[in-house]
């Protein structure tokens, strides 16, 4: 029995290494992939909140062909959400029946060295986004959503005026007292128009 050949192999060249191209066709993706600010992670990671179905070879094709960024490494984990008692939205929360939410997926996606991304730093003016207006309006809710509260009916009104204004106000002048009868129109149709 003839010896065995030794196999030949090719010279080894070194950093040669090209990812294969995804295979996976995305056209129109059913799915919301959410870029995470982490300031204190390096200019060459990206961590996003993904669905709990996605893996590391979806985010890795999605990232190639949409954007394409090469991916040298996935890291993925599941975070579970803390139990509450009772589903949230419940009228009347029952005791002793447990609910936990469901679990969000991370995944910290490694690019290479040369193509880092540093998340744009916020801006200083927010006039483009009307920020003013959607302050005002939130602490409105605020304000609305406490006085429909259990405690709401405790708390004075904003628009109210308190006996010691009126009282200044008529000791002052700036009023003139009238009995309330007197400002209601006869033929029922409301409140007459005052003026003092």
């Amino acid at each position: 029995m003839p010896a065995p050949r030794p196999y030949r192999l090719g010279p080894l060249l070194p950093n040669r290494f090209i990812p294969p191209k995804g295979q996976t066709k995305v056209h129109l993706p059913n799915f919301t992939l959410t870029l995470l600010r982490t300031p204190f992670s390096p200019p060459n990671y990206a961590t996003f909140i993904v669905p709990l179905n996605t893996n590391k070879f979806d985010i890795k094709d999605y990232l190639y062909n949409l954007y394409g960024v090469q991916v040298l490494s996935v890291r993925s984990y599941v975070q579970q959400s803390k139990v509450r008692e009772d589903k949230p939205g419940a009228r009347l929360p029952k005791r002793n029946r447990w609910y936990r939410p469901r679990a969000t997926k991370r995944m910290t996606v490694e690019m290479p060295a040369s193509t880092p991304f540093v998340y744009p730093s916020p801006p200083d003016d927010f006039k483009a986004w009307d920020k003013e207006m959607h302050e005002k309006a939130e602490e409105e809710r605020k304000t609305v959503q406490d006085a429909m509260g259990p405690e709401g009916r405790r708390q004075p009104r904003r628009d109210a005026t308190t006996l010691r204004e009126q009282a200044e106000e008529l000791l002052s002048g700036k009023r003139v007292w009238r009995p309330g009868w007197m400002d209601w129109d006869v033929t029922g149709r409301g409140r007459r128009d005052v003026v003092a």
